[in-house]
């Protein structure tokens, strides 16, 4: 009986810095960018455009950070976004149609 033990990590090697997959990075320095941006115009010395400048940055970064079950939640979040944003054409044949054509059996 041939048994092969394949261990628990081995999917980390293929992750950046072993917990970071492509789409990571490139959501987080577009939240980052985005964050520099803001506080280039805004006035970042009032609380509340400091906030409002540095809320990018930190929504992608709750985005990314490697959570237990992670990339299950994100399949989740991008199935729920495409059904949300993607059209559709639903395609119905009646029992009265065959192949789009009527038929009578007489």
């Amino acid at each position: 009986m041939n048994t092969y033990l394949i261990p628990a990590n081995s999917k980390k090697s293929l992750l950046i810095f072993g917990w970071f997959n492509k789409f990571d990075l490139i959501l987080f320095s577009s939240g980052v960018g985005l964050t520099l941006l803001f506080m280039l115009f805004m006035p970042v010395e009032e609380l509340l455009f400091s906030i409002l400048s540095l809320l990018p940055a930190g929504v992608t970064l709750l985005l990314v950070f490697p959570i237990p079950n992670y990339h299950n939640v994100l399949t989740v979040i991008i199935a729920a976004w495409n059904f949300l944003t993607i059209r559709r054409s639903f395609i119905w044949k009646g029992w009265c149609l065959i192949n789009g054509e009527e038929t009578d059996t007489k």
